[in-house]
């Protein structure tokens, strides 16, 4: 299928919105480059009328008259300027969340390895349209504007301005050619230079116990030391473009000059018609100038918008489903499939059973039998999913996310808490109702453990709960998942960091979840909670092996011609 290009793209449709506003833009630029000519009536009026007539009443009137039209500019500018930056804010504003989304699908199907820091690419296009950078491509078009009335001048200052326009056009296109590619390479490199730090920063602790830090110096030096050698190879390309231009306009400026004053010996030219050539000259050629200038920044902000655009496109923000009143937990799961890129084979497999609402299943198995992939799917989070997963007889895509939420409890094998108090965190960083987040505390046992702390629940807890033990972040992390009284919760390994006492506060707390009639499934490698389940699933290459009561289980496992997996139960 062939990809949109950008003008018919999220990005490119919200850019468009502000037509309005770049028109107006413009209009503002026409203003400020025809008063731009102003320094050169002057000029023209003080060399070949007041020097003259040395008429003070004349120098004095055109004084005054140079000083409004200088206000007239500068007021043009100004408001060109405030509405750009208006037009990069309200497109800030008007793409965040969308922008938010996309990148949250984006890691939520796995495609965080792409390094895409869509956040960073919105700043950047936001600063590019409230920079300088922008104000350039405005005044481009008023380049012909300017060759035309150095015409008016003379005709050879006019068509030597054209040949310098020519010149410093190759020389803006080349600048394109040659930095583009120097530019975009410095930019990946120097974006995994950053993410192999992050990654290994996140698992600090095992590497300085391990003695890894040297070896992963080596690694970040090896990253490091090609990040420096495209950033020196891309700025020296830029700076000798700049040079370049830079030699090639203060040759043009006296070439303007010297040409006029040959005008002027041959009394075809005046001399104050020289000095405005030469004026005229260096502003046609200043936007060409300001371009190269800026050049990174371009190509930046280009580069971002390329990535928002396919960010936009193929991650657009998901509609909002249907609202189907208070879930009741009851599941049924219908051909069930879960595959991962770059893995051959699936990792569930056709997996079809019903688990009425109000039932406790156990779901065992050894690693990689896909317990934890079940579990991400029971809730929804799993991207690659052929078959169906029903709530209460409805897909569970079709249920409205915001409805749907406050009434599913999710505790993931991996657990994650968020810079933030333990009372934000229990209550989802929504809203926090003090009767339910200690209520959710109480149920998990930990209530007392909270108000040990310093400021109880309100105590900062640090990035990824950094001040809490494993077992505190689990526990905490249950409570979260238990906050509001939700009807269906999926444990993943609710007991992994928990110490004998916390064991016995789940297993209650799963008791009472069952005698409340809720549905949960759990998955487990021990056997202390199993006594709580009402069903047993057993899972085997990603498949079922045996589902059913735990007798029933026990017994069919007896009956099995080889033993299941270490692990299995």
């Amino acid at each position: 299928m062939k990809r949109k290009g950008m003008q018919g793209g999220a990005l490119g449709k919200s850019i468009a919105a502000f037509r309005k506003e770049f028109i107006l833009a413009g209009i503002f630029s026409l203003i400020a480059n025809l008063l731009l000519l102003t320094p050169t009536m002057y000029m023209l009026q003080v060399y070949d009328r007041v020097l003259v007539s040395r008429n003070e009443l004349t120098l004095l009137v055109i004084t005054l008259v140079l000083i409004l039209f200088y206000a007239a500019m500068a007021y043009a500018e100004w408001l060109r300027s405030r509405l750009l930056v208006r037009i990069g804010v309200r497109l800030d504003e008007e793409l965040s969340a969308q922008v938010f989304h996309s990148s949250f699908e984006s890691y939520l199907r796995n495609a965080a390895q792409k390094s895409l820091n869509p956040l960073s690419d919105l700043v950047t296009v936001r600063q590019f349209f409230t920079g300088n950078g922008i104000i350039s491509f405005f005044d481009l078009p008023w380049i012909p504007v300017y060759i035309l009335i150095t015409f008016l001048l003379h005709p050879y200052l006019g068509w030597l301005s054209v040949l310098f326009a020519c010149v410093q056009l190759v020389v803006t296109y080349t600048a394109n050619r040659v930095a583009v590619k120097g530019i975009e390479d410095e930019t990946n490199s120097a974006a995994s230079s950053n993410t192999f730090v992050q990654s290994k920063l996140r698992n600090i602790e095992a590497v300085h116990a391990m003695g890894m830090v040297p070896h992963m110096r080596d690694r970040w030096v090896e990253c490091h030391e090609a990040s420096l050698a495209q950033n020196e190879d891309s700025r020296q390309r830029l700076h000798r473009q700049q040079s370049f231009s830079k030699f090639v306009r203060y040759c043009m400026q006296s070439f303007t000059l010297g040409a006029g004053a040959l005008l002027v010996i041959d009394g075809k030219l005046t001399p104050g018609a020289m000095i405005a050539g030469n004026v005229l000259m260096a502003r046609a050629l200043q936007p060409l100038d300001q371009i190269i200038a800026t050049w990174q920044l371009f190509i930046q902000a280009r580069m971002s918008m390329r990535q928002l655009d396919r960010l936009l496109d193929e991650y657009p923000r998901r509609t909002r489903g249907a609202v189907h009143g208070d879930p009741r937990g009851a599941l049924r799961l219908e051909g069930l499939s879960a595959t991962a890129a770059g893995r051959p084979a699936p990792i569930l497999q056709d997996v079809t059973l019903d688990i009425p609402a109000g039932t406790v299943v156990a779901v065992l198995g050894p690693s990689g039998s896909g317990k934890s992939t079940l579990a991400r799917c029971l809730v929804g989070v799993w991207p690659e999913v052929q078959g169906n997963v029903l709530l209460d007889n409805e897909p569970l895509q079709s249920w409205d996310r915001m409805q749907l939420g406050p009434h599913i409890g999710y505790l993931p094998q991996d657990v994650e808490l968020f810079d933030g108090t333990i009372a934000e965190n229990i209550a989802r960083f929504a809203e926090v109702d003090a009767r339910k987040v200690i209520e959710a505390a109480r149920k998990t046992g930990i209530h007392e453990m909270i108000l040990r702390f310093p400021r109880g629940y309100d105590t900062e807890i640090g990035e990824a709960g950094g001040v809490l033990s494993g077992g505190q972040r689990q526990r905490i992390a249950l409570a979260r998942a238990l906050y509001g009284d939700p009807a269906f919760l999926v444990l993943d390994e609710p007991n992994a960091n928990l110490d004998d006492g916390g064991e016995r506060s789940l297993l209650q707390t799963v008791r009472d979840l069952k005698a409340a009639g809720k549905t949960v499934v759990l998955v487990t490698h021990r056997v202390n909670i199993l006594g709580a389940a009402d069903l047993l699933l057993v899972l085997e290459n990603g498949r079922i092996a045996l589902f059913g009561p735990p007798d029933a289980v026990a017994v069919a496992q007896a009956s099995q011609p080889r033993p299941l997996p270490a692990g299995a139960v």
